[in-house]
């Protein structure tokens, strides 16, 4: 790497192995690795919750940094088998309990977490300025105060924002906000703007100060931009048209990899795919399905309505009659909980409900399943599809979002467009016309586990916008 690189942060509220909740882990556990080895000084800041183990930091780099009269220490550690640095911020009082979000979820529930991303956005860009950091880059709305906060201090900091899921904005009435800030109103034209609902809107306020905007996949890049999509945000977000990006995400290859996962009956590649059906048989023994010679389908996610629970819920009668047998992992709102434990009773022959987070079992259902079931209401972009295709297992996705941009009908997947069970089994039903023919359904396996779903290609793209933003040629 150049010694004169610029000095990039990757600021997020989650970053894998260290606190990791949902998808956003996953990309700041993985991202900075592929953007190092093209040789941009990215380095990862993250809170110190009480919730990682003080086996990941070598150090404390600097003692006090001072922010809302509060003094913020700061650990540095690097990310497994790895150069990039992370940051870790010190706080008792914003970072010391509760995990990362009080509850299991990124929604603002609380104006405490609220609050909690307030404080660390201030210190991540006082950590930028002690770096001399040329650049944040911020991740969904726990960061997305920065951008605004660069340009109240006038500092000549560049900032991207990354939508990860526009669904969450960390929303709260604007006295609460702004005294909890020692704002004014006068201090920036941006502090006056409030959402439809008269908020004080985090995720609005960093769409409108960051000087780049990007989404992680093309299509969803679209779709927001109109009142299906948008989250009531469509028209701040048609504002910044010129500025806002597409860039699918990618995934770790190392960690989801077949051939080397050791959590696995067999291991398998693709010259080697019989050996999958290892994997499917121990997965119906530990599941308790029967061992038929019938199609096991598997999803492995939260259970909310973005992720089309409901649509599985009604479709699931005729799945049974077209001798399915399904595995769901996940966990949820006990509305969705309770109509699939309803289901589970009815088909204890053809349903095995698991209703928690597990990582082993969830790679054992991605390499022991024939097909993979999306059918979201909205996708960012997805990581359970990327996954089931490395591992030869064909998704059946709704074509919304990043769907719709890593899954080609017919021939490495099955996508359907409307949202209902009866667009859902049609789909359902194209899978099982190739999966009765296997020599067709051998080559959907091939043409799906060939898929380069890395993040090598992603990170050139950010790399690009990095180079815009920073004038290096």
């Amino acid at each position: 790497m150049p010694k004169k690189a610029p000095k990039i942060l990757f600021a997020s509220a989650e970053c894998a192995p260290f606190a990791k909740v949902g998808g956003l882990g996953d990309v700041a556990g993985s991202l900075p690795v592929a953007l190092r080895k093209l040789r941009s000084n990215v380095a990862v800041v993250i809170p110190k919750y009480d919730v990682i183990s003080q086996d990941h930091f070598s150090k404390k780099i600097i003692e006090g940094i001072k922010v809302k009269k509060e003094k913020v220490n700061v650990w540095q550690g690097f990310l497994p088998g790895t150069q990039v640095p992370v940051y870790f911020l010190e706080n008792k009082k914003f970072f010391g309990n509760h995990g990362v979000y009080f509850k299991k979820t990124a929604h603002a529930s609380s104006f405490k977490l609220i609050e909690r991303f307030l404080f660390f956005s201030q210190a991540v860009l006082e950590l930028a300025s002690f770096l001399d950091a040329k650049l944040i880059h911020c991740h969904d709305w726990h960061t997305a105060m920065i951008p605004l906060f660069a340009k109240l201090k006038q500092s000549e900091v560049k900032t991207i924002l990354t939508i990860h899921n526009l669904s969450s904005q960390g929303k709260k009435k604007p006295k609460k906000v702004l005294d909890f800030l020692e704002l004014k109103r006068s201090r920036h034209p941006n502090l006056k703007i409030r959402d439809k609902h008269h908020n004080f809107n985090i995720f609005q306020q960093g769409i409108l100060a960051a000087d780049i905007v990007n989404t992680v996949s093309p299509t969803y890049c679209q779709e927001i931009l109109t009142a299906k999509f948008g989250e009531g945000l469509e028209k701040d977000l048609r504002k910044r048209k010129k500025d806002l990006y597409g860039i699918i995400n990618g995934l770790d290859t190392e960690r989801f990899n077949p051939q080397k996962n050791k959590n696995l009956a067999k291991n398998y590649s693709l010259a080697t795919i019989e050996r999958k059906a290892v994997n499917k048989t121990e997965l119906r023994q530990i599941c308790g399905l029967p061992l038929k010679d019938v199609p096991l389908l598997g999803l492995v996610g939260r259970l909310t309505q973005q992720k089309g629970i409901e649509i599985i819920f009604d479709a699931f009668p005729s799945l049974v009659k077209m001798g399915c047998q399904v595995v769901i992992l996940g966990s949820g709102g006990k509305k969705l909980e309770a109509m699939l434990k309803k289901l589970a009773k009815l088909y204890p022959q053809n349903l095995s409900l698991n209703l928690k987070f597990d990582i082993v079992l969830g790679q054992k259902i991605y390499a022991g399943s024939d097909m993979f079931l999306m059918p979201s209401k909205f996708e960012p972009c997805g990581l359970g599809q990327l996954i089931s295709q490395r591992y030869g297992t064909i998704p059946i996705v709704r074509e919304v979002g990043g769907l719709a941009d890593t899954v080609v009908e017919g021939r490495t997947g099955f996508l359907f467009q409307k949202y209902s069970s009866a667009d859902f089994l049609k789909a359902v039903r194209r899978a099982l016309e190739f999966y009765q023919d296997e020599k067709k359904w051998r080559k959907l396996v091939k043409q799906a586990m060939v898929k380069d779903f890395s993040w090598r290609n992603s990170a050139k793209e950010y790399a690009k916008l990095y180079r815009k933003l920073l004038l290096v040629s």
